[in-house]
């Protein structure tokens, strides 16, 4: 800004607040700019004050209490990814040598990008799509972590109609998953053999994991043949208990799910102690805990353990998926979410080492009772290690197993719940954003019918294929290639400088050179090795060893197409839409935010425009732009 433009600024500002004092009610819009670069004429909007007005008379809503927004994300982040995902993980990864390049990934990704979403939504009291007002041209990013949110919301609900459907059987009096049946031939071995048939174990299929491909699943060899089937009626009947908790809990809006986030974070902490205390005190389990901390230090070198460490950590925290913005916008604007997001990666990553030794502990029971010496050969990863590997290891106790499969898969319930609460949630207030009018339960309930519907194709035979598709092309790809352009977006430019200056703005504290030096190079640079590691070494995706036909390969490649192109389709949209008279014009009134970014409120609005004209006015760049933007 030169001294020709400030001055013409200041003389407004000063009009304005004249007319304030003249006439209360009168708004001369003297209250929002758009800064162009210095060759252009600088543009105040005169309508953008009513709209924020307008927005704000609605008060968008609140948490009850600050504590709420912190259980809320642990509900979110503190999910199946701990339970099943990071023990497997892990194992897979040369076990202890694993913990060491996921503690470096969460301090240099993983807590830095959580805060940095955290700071935004706080900041701007938005969704996740008008977030990205502070940069218009890259507003693709959010659309496509909505559409990537949305598919995983349908699909964890697949999980959670299981966990329902293994919940009820775990009433019965016999484990239905711990003796043979007849139609699953003379391979099958009953999980509830003991060690005198220790031969036939390792040889045979156990009965739990016929149950869960068999019985529950009715699973086929391959799409090839039979294709997708009919959805089974005993697994919709679960899907659709599965949505009406989750539309109940939603249909009161951030007020009830808030509440509701005290039990769906604490409770499954009770029955983890439980169960943690059991484990430990099986024959055999220490040699298990001992075998997933024990370090094999030559993995450390091995890329592919840390691409493991980065992917995990998307899982674990729910970073780059849109939900944090939204949790984070309904907190008070002056909330110091600093602590809570310390607070949140921490409980987070020592739930997954809780969960680890759990399950370790378990699994090494199993090795113990089948005289096997590799803990690795009783692990199955993925959904098996929930429906199979848990259940064959429960099955196995000698007291009651009927109350800790109850305990176990009531705990899968309640943290498949308290994530897919927050996924919801994030579809929802993109719409409700939209259209201010439409009531919250309609949305909610409207959510929950579209989710249930689309959810019925995971509901059949073919079911897992279809999950492990969509996981991979939906989910974990499309979410790293916009947590990349994410990150360049906000950090390069809106600018790192600016953040902080917004964070000094809303919290009065000085933002360190860790985070600065996260946000602007290490985060994005090493996800971006992640991601050509991932491209170098990328081969046709399998489901249990088994190849897909061909056309649900491209039909991943377009659930992945569509996903990513939002990135240029939105950024095309943004640029025509300038008022400029030149594409070049056009292009960097595209690059700035809009002249109604900030606060929400419009006092504060005010007041940050005033606080924009100071910094402009009392800080120079130092350095070239790279030093002064991470540094300045």
């Amino acid at each position: 800004m030169d001294d020709a433009e400030y001055q013409q600024l200041n003389r407004r500002m000063e009009q304005a607040q004249e007319s304030k004092v003249a006439c209360p009610g009168l708004n001369n819009g003297i209250s929002a700019i758009v800064y162009t670069s210095a060759r252009e004429e600088l543009t105040i909007n005169s309508d953008i004050v009513q709209e924020v007005e307008s927005q704000s008379s609605g008060q968008r809503d609140q948490w009850s209490k600050g504590v709420e927004f912190l259980f809320s994300c642990i509900a979110l982040s503190v999910g199946l990814g701990n339970v099943w995902r990071f023990p497997f993980i892990a194992l897979e990864n040369g076990g202890g040598a694993f913990l060491i390049p996921y503690v470096i990934v969460l301090l240099l990704i993983g807590r830095p990008v959580y805060y940095l979403e955290v700071i935004i939504g706080q900041f701007s009291s938005r969704g996740c799509i008008r977030a990205f007002d502070m940069v218009p041209i890259m507003k693709g990013i959010a659309y496509g972590q909505v559409y990537s949110t949305a598919l995983a919301t349908t699909y964890y609900a697949c999980i959670m109609a299981l966990t329902i459907r293994y919940l009820v059987a775990s009433f019965e009096e016999v484990l239905p998953w711990t003796y043979c049946l007849f139609e699953w031939g003379s391979n099958c071995v009953a999980t509830g053999a003991t060690a005198a048939n220790n031969s036939n174990i390792v040889q045979g299929v156990s009965s739990a994991e016929l149950y869960f491909t068999q019985t529950v699943l009715r699973e086929p060899e391959n799409l090839e043949v039979s294709g997708l089937g009919i959805p089974s009626w005993d697994l919709v009947l679960c899907l659709f208990a599965t949505w009406v908790i989750i539309g109940t809990i939603l249909c009161k809006g951030i007020r009830s799910s808030g509440k509701a986030s005290y039990f769906l974070a604490l409770f499954p902490y009770v029955i983890m102690i439980i169960l943690l205390v059991r484990a430990v005190t099986l024959p055999g389990a220490w040699q298990g805990i001992k075998y997933f901390l024990e370090p094999q230090w030559s993995q450390l070198l091995n890329p592919h353990v840390w691409y493991a460490a980065i992917t995990q950590m998307f899982f674990s925290l729910a970073i780059c998926f849109g939900t944090l913005v939204m949790y984070a916008s309904f907190n008070d604007f002056h909330k110091n979410v600093h602590k809570d997001v310390i607070i949140i990666t921490t409980i987070d990553s020592l739930t997954s080492i809780l969960a680890g030794c759990i399950i370790f502990g378990i699994l090494g029971n199993l090795a113990y009772e089948t005289n096997t010496s590799d803990i690795s050969q009783v692990v199955k990863g993925g959904a098996g290690l929930a429906f199979i590997s848990y259940p064959e290891a429960i099955a196995k106790f000698n007291y009651l197993p009927q109350l800790f499969a109850v305990l176990f898969f009531f705990m899968l319930l309640v943290l498949g719940i308290g994530s897919n609460i927050g996924m919801a949630s994030s579809v929802i207030n993109v719409v409700k954003d939209r259209f201010t009018h439409l009531p919250h339960w309609l949305l909610a309930v409207s959510a929950s019918m579209i989710g249930f519907l689309c959810g019925l194709v995971y509901m059949t035979p073919g079911g897992q294929f279809v999950l492990n598709l969509v996981d991979f092309y939906g989910c974990t790809f499309i979410a790293l290639v916009l947590a990349i352009a994410e990150l360049l977006s906000v950090g390069w430019i809106y600018g790192v400088k600016r953040i902080c200056s917004d964070i000094e703005f809303m919290l009065n504290v000085k933002t360190s050179f860790y985070w600065r030096i996260c946000w602007a190079l290490v985060a994005p640079g090493l996800m971006f090795l992640v991601l050509v590691y991932m491209l170098v070494s990328y081969e046709p995706l399998t489901y249990r060893g088994v190849q897909y036909p061909p056309a649900y390969y491209m039909a991943g490649w377009i659930i992945w197409g569509l996903g990513v192109v939002q990135l240029p389709f939105w950024a095309l949209y943004t640029i025509f839409q300038q008022p400029g008279k030149t594409f070049g014009s056009k292009l960097r009134m595209a690059l700035q935010p809009t002249a109604d970014w900030g606060p929400r409120q419009t006092q504060q609005l005010e007041a940050y425009i005033l606080h924009r004209k100071r910094e402009a006015e009392l800080k120079n760049p130092r350095g070239g732009y790279l030093f002064d933007n991470i540094f300045g």
